[in-house]
């Protein structure tokens, strides 16, 4: 009987309340991604399933404030859910990403390759405090962020790049997964 309540209070309990959290706050994480990419439907119901598992975890550890292990198990359950939902986010990778990309030589290759593609470009020539650069200008969907980063170290390895997140953009050249672009959106290319 002993060794039942001890199973019970020490481990299964704890656990409990770890799993709770981790859930919890990887549903939240996922919901503040939909907040932000303007998703009106599905974050205000992962914010239901987020607080309603909260609310089990935070009944069991009110009604043993006395137990400071139930304490590290949500501390523990917060951090790991934070860890996970960043995993989730990252493997989602919902929307477009607005990738700026400065290349100490000429950028015409990479512009080019990037074209072939399918992805939309847009460059110019500027100057830079070490001098002349081009600057390319490319959205992509966020899942296409490896296959283009890959692209940028074979064809500009020094290329400095940044990339932000976009809540909505309105037209484009993407990627088609069953139409191969050949010539790209450079007219002096033969077919054009």
């Amino acid at each position: 009987m002993i060794a039942e309540g001890f199973w019970y209070t020490w481990v299964l309990i704890p656990a409990l309340i770890f799993i709770a959290r981790v859930a919890d706050v990887s549903i939240g994480t996922i919901r503040i991604v939909f907040v932000s990419k303007g998703l009106k439907l599905l974050a205000p119901l992962l914010g239901f399933f987020e607080i309603f598992i909260w609310l089990l975890a935070m009944t069991k550890v009110f009604e043993n404030l006395d137990n400071w292990f139930y304490f590290i198990a949500y501390s523990a359950g917060f951090a790991t859910g934070n860890y996970i939902g960043l995993l989730i986010e990252e493997k989602l990778a919902l929307g477009h990403a607005n990738l700026q990309i400065i290349t100490q030589k000429s950028g015409i290759e990479l512009a080019r390759k990037l074209s072939d593609e399918g992805f939309g470009v847009t460059w110019n020539d500027a100057n830079g405090s070490r001098g002349e650069v081009t600057v390319i200008y490319c959205v992509i969907k966020r899942t296409n962020f490896k296959k283009v980063s890959e692209i940028i170290m074979k064809y500009n390895p020094r290329a400095f790049y940044t990339i932000q997140d976009i809540r909505f953009a309105n037209q484009g050249v993407f990627p088609m997964r069953t139409i191969q672009r050949t010539n790209g959106y450079f007219p002096w290319r033969k077919g054009k």
